[in-house]
């Protein structure tokens, strides 16, 4: 049986005196669509930071493709192909879209006929990207801007790519083509670690679930599985003991 492509292990994570994570144990497969739901406050985006090195572990372990890299900077996990989409997009607003693109290829050192397919790939996904090509991206919508975040992304292209709340602040129709687009991604092999409140939306999508409280995991399996759980269904679809989707 082949390893799992990214494991946390045991992780515990504090900013100075305050513990986020406690003990947090999360697997996810080369292939797979995995999501973390929870409340605010719950540590999700906290795991994601310490995966990716934007917050060193205070113990615990993690490893990507066979390799520890707890504690690693983060642009030498980047170079492992583990990139993040992070919450709020954070894209560079006066540069144009096709240069905030192009930044996403710049850690993989490539040559400008695999930069060329890539954008080729991105453009193919998100038209409205090529045709907005040299616009600002400040310029775009809301919806637009996530896009460009996640191409951004798939630029470097990653082995696993790691997605922290992409429907914040969307509408509710862009939200559903935002999903659509994570679905084509999926099925097109592309492993995913997705953080996201939508839960309902979420569970439809993913292989594997876990949901956070308070900085541990209360509750992770199969997602399909997950749709039925009692607890799942009260605390995030609005649903109680046999009660039906609205």
């Amino acid at each position: 049986m082949s390893q799992p492509l990214l494991v946390a292990e045991n992780v515990t994570a504090s900013y100075g005196p305050v513990t986020v994570l406690r003990g947090v144990t999360l697997v996810a497969d080369e292939g797979e669509l995995v999501t973390v739901l929870g409340a605010n406050g719950s540590g999700k985006s906290t795991l994601l930071s310490a995966i990716v090195g934007l917050l060193s572990p205070r113990a615990g372990r993690v490893t990507f493709a066979g390799q520890d890299i707890t504690g690693r900077p983060p642009e030498a996990i980047a170079r492992q192909r583990l990139v993040m989409v992070p919450e709020g997009r954070q894209l560079f607003g006066p540069m144009s879209v096709l240069d905030n693109l192009l930044l996403g290829a710049h850690c993989r050192h490539r040559n400008r006929r695999a930069v060329a397919d890539g954008l080729e790939r991105v453009f193919s996904l998100f038209p409205v990207l090529r045709e907005r090509s040299r616009l600002p991206a400040a310029s775009l919508s809301g919806g637009q801007q996530q896009m460009l975040a996640i191409g951004r992304a798939l630029m470097a292209e990653p082995k696993m790519l790691l997605l922290d709340e992409p429907s914040l602040g969307l509408a509710p129709l862009v939200t559903r083509q935002l999903f659509e687009t994570l679905r084509v991604l999926h099925d097109a092999g592309v492993s995913i670690l997705l953080v996201e409140q939508n839960a309902r939306m979420a569970l439809d999508l993913a292989d594997r679930a876990y949901v956070m409280e308070r900085g541990s995991v209360t509750v992770e399996g199969p997602a399909a599985r997950m749709l039925e759980d009692e607890r799942v269904r009260a605390a995030y679809l609005g649903l109680g003991s046999g009660g039906a989707a609205p």
